[in-house]
């Protein structure tokens, strides 16, 4: 569980500075996307992933975990990767289907979420193996698909055709698996006595 810190404490952490960061630079990524600035997209694309595995680092390494960089820095991934994956289809570079499957999964996990919240006394959710295959994944086929508009290249095409499929795949594999471990929970807490 994350150390419990002041609420200003908690914002002036290294790591959760660096997800604000991150999320403040959302709006610029969109933007250089859509208006097929590909250079611009890959840089900010690329810094924001970076800070990313950044701020995980140091949070555990430095022990600046916190409360609000729990709820903060998934987040942030999710804003990204979804909002990233819809740029993306808009200019024609990801199929429809694939994004489609990507925010389905979201909306269902959060809305799960959301009712187990609301109806029982769980409130943390950790990630799983295949949640965090996933972020991966996503990650890296944006960025192959922003490098293929900078530069395109047969073997990054070839690539992206493989991702696609991929993150299909555990896209599907992690909504299960955190559906299954949600379910474990529900019957452990409303079995127990």
């Amino acid at each position: 569980m994350p150390a419990r810190r002041s609420a200003l404490g908690q914002i002036l952490t290294l790591p959760n500075q660096l997800t604000m960061l991150r999320m403040l630079a959302l709006p610029f990524i969109l933007i250089a996307m859509i208006y097929h600035h590909h250079e611009m997209a890959l840089a900010l694309f690329s810094i924001a992933v970076i800070t990313d595995v950044i701020d995980g680092k140091i949070a555990r390494s430095f022990s600046q975990k916190t409360e609000l960089g729990a709820y903060l820095d998934p987040l942030a991934d999710k804003l990204l990767l979804c909002s990233t994956f819809i740029a993306q289809t808009l200019i024609g570079t990801i199929p429809w289907w694939l994004t489609i499957l990507v925010l389905a999964r979201d909306v269902v996990i959060l809305a799960t979420v959301s009712v187990v919240v609301l109806s029982t006394k769980i409130r943390d959710f950790p990630p799983s193996f295949f949640g965090k295959l996933n972020t991966v994944v996503q990650a890296v086929t944006i960025s192959m698909v922003i490098l293929n508009n900078v530069i395109s290249l047969r073997w990054v095409g070839i690539s992206i055709d493989i991702l696609i499929w991929i993150v299909a795949a555990t896209t599907l594999a992690s909504g299960l698996a955190y559906m299954v471990q949600i379910t474990k929970r529900l019957h452990q807490d409303f079995t127990r006595p």
